[in-house]
């Protein structure tokens, strides 16, 4: 096989060539002056070798040369380089060479180093980037091409430094898991760069010193994970067995001796009842009452108030007592009623002195909870009449008075506000919401039925009138009177009404009493915010009792009247 530049004639470029890749190499233009570098021409052009002896000013041939290179365990070899032309080129120096002059007698040569471009590695070279440059491969001034970069042999590591600390590597064999050898994210940015260069050291880079492993920590980061993860799983898959299939835990029997009161709110449902219990010590868990009182065809009926039970009780004997009445302990407010028997009821059930729940109205009315429109004058009884809103109330022994007042107040400040009072007084012809719920409340003591109630709330709008010329605004209501005197006399003589100039008598006095005469429902007042506009402006009960009958003339009432004389036998 002929040398490059040596031998008998041209010879054609070996397709084999594993330095050139298929079919030569590449980026080499050999009928033209301008060579792009690795440019990828499609067609391949032959190397003509040239005949004739190597002469002053050219470069020796390579054939007698040879170059180190090292193989992956960092051994050294030497290989004859560029011996032929099927001989591969293995080494290429980074330094770049300029022919200037060519080679002297005793074979030394000229050159100037060239500073590097970082994206170039053949920077500033004739042959890079297409510049003007001739064709060495058919000429005596023959010199090997650059290797491209992915074909170069890795470069041999630098030898260490004495006295320097070595480099903490795995051991040989070893496949440990970096996350456990401790590599860091650094590392691991200097090895993909090292990977793109091509190059297998690190230059500039001090020793690392004192890698730790992590290996114990990691392990027990895993432990712990794990450990967790599997008692999370067996906890709820225990929960879940108890809530599916064992039975809850519950006391047996009808409990002890201790009894004990505790207050259903109204609303509560069976999980909210039960954990009430259970806190009170009447049930052992709330899973086991839910569960009794959907064995029970009436357990949906327990109803909010005040239970007197027993201690550790089983689930069904809590719902069976909770059924029966007597295991109650309330207080009913009645539609209408006064303050004055509430107050009683509540002394009662508290075991306390008849008076006692009075005296703490009078002194703490102001501390439980009264709207700010609400009216206290010198002149009125009780400044809570009116705002002890009907209903059922949790009333034990162990309670305080003020409690039981306040969830009263609280109620009929409630539903006060839901129906829009201080709003609606005005378009009624009244000053503020108080009047308003005075009216309520004398709706409620005349009426006798529900259907009463509307005309009844026209009659008191239309005496309240100005333009009344029929009884002149006075309103002339027996209800008045009789609270004034804490009775319920329907038979009154007109001497004794007469005679009488107290704020709260209607025949004496114009307009309405100076507040509320008892606590109206919730029908007396819808009535009162939607009267009717018939022209009622008299009533008489008839039968004295439940028999309402309403007029709109003075000559009606008169006929009604002594229909009612008759019936009660005056």
């Amino acid at each position: 096989m002929t040398e490059y530049g040596r031998g008998p004639g041209p010879e054609p470029w070996h397709p084999q060539d594993p330095v050139y890749g298929d079919g030569g190499w590449e980026g080499q233009q050999a009928q033209h002056g301008h060579q792009p570098a690795y440019g990828g021409l499609p067609q391949q052009h032959p190397q003509q070798a040239q005949h004739g002896d190597w002469t002053q000013g050219q470069q020796p041939p390579y054939d007698q040369q040879q170059y180190p290179y090292y193989d992956e365990q960092g051994h050294q070899h030497y290989d004859r380089q560029y011996a032929g032309q099927d001989q591969q080129y293995a080494a290429h120096t980074p330094q770049q060479y300029h022919h200037q002059g060519g080679w002297d007698a005793t074979g030394s040569h000229g050159h100037v180093p060239y500073a590097a471009d970082p994206g170039d590695p053949y920077g500033q070279q004739p042959t890079a980037y297409g510049a003007e440059q001739p064709d060495l491969y058919g000429t005596e001034d023959a010199y090997p091409p650059p290797v491209p970069p992915g074909r170069r042999r890795p470069e041999p590591e630098p030898e260490p430094v004495p006295g320097a600390e070595p480099e903490l590597r795995p051991e040989a064999g070893g496949d440990e898991h970096p996350f456990f050898a401790g590599g860091g994210a650094d590392e691991d940015a200097d090895d993909e760069a090292e990977s793109r260069s091509g190059r297998g050291e690190r230059r500039g880079k001090k020793p690392v010193k004192g890698k730790k492993r992590r290996t114990g920590c990691a392990c027990m980061v895993v432990v712990l994970v794990f450990g967790g993860g599997l008692g999370t799983v067996g906890y709820f898959g225990w929960k879940f067995y108890q809530n599916r299939f064992a039975p809850a835990p519950d006391y047996a029997g009808d409990g002890t001796g201790e009894t004990v009161t505790v207050e259903i709110p109204s609303g509560a449902g069976g999980w909210d009842i039960g954990r009430r219990l259970k806190a009170a010590g009447v049930v052992k868990s709330a899973e086991a009452f839910v569960h009794a009182q959907g064995q029970n065809s009436k357990g949906s009926q327990i109803e909010a108030g005040a239970y007197v039970l027993k201690k550790e009780m089983s689930a069904a004997s809590a719902v069976a007592l909770m059924l029966d009445p007597k295991s109650k302990s309330n207080v009913l407010v009645t539609p209408g009623e006064r303050n004055s028997g509430v107050y009683q009821a509540i002394d009662k059930q508290l075991g306390l002195a008849s008076g006692t729940t009075g005296k703490v109205a009078r002194k703490q009315y102001k501390s439980l909870g009264m709207p700010g429109w609400a009216q206290n004058t010198s002149t009125m009884k009780d400044p809570l009449e009116g705002f002890l809103f009907p209903g059922t109330y949790p009333a034990a022994k162990g309670m305080k008075p003020d409690a039981i007042l306040k969830q009263m107040v609280s109620q009929a400040k409630q539903k006060y506000a839901a129906y829009g009072l201080p709003s609606k007084a005005q378009a009624l012809g009244l000053k503020n919401p108080f009047e308003l719920v005075t009216v309520a409340s004398l709706v409620q003591a005349e009426g006798k039925t529900h259907d009463d109630f509307r005309k009844m709330a026209e009659v008191v709008y239309n005496r309240l009138k100005p333009t009344n010329t029929e009884t002149n605004q006075l309103l002339q209501f027996d209800s008045t009177y009789n609270y004034l005197k804490g009775a319920s006399n329907i038979h009154i003589s007109e001497r004794e009404i007469n005679s009488n100039t107290n704020p709260y008598n209607t025949y004496t006095h114009k307009g309405l009493p100076p507040g509320p005469i008892g606590n109206p429902g919730e029908d007396a007042l819808r009535a009162t915010l939607n009267p009717t506009h018939d022209g009622w402006i008299y009533f008489v009960a008839t039968d004295g009792t439940n028999n309402t009958e309403f007029a709109k003339t003075y000559a009606e009432f008169q006929r009604l009247k002594e229909k009612f004389n008759a019936s009660s036998g005056n």
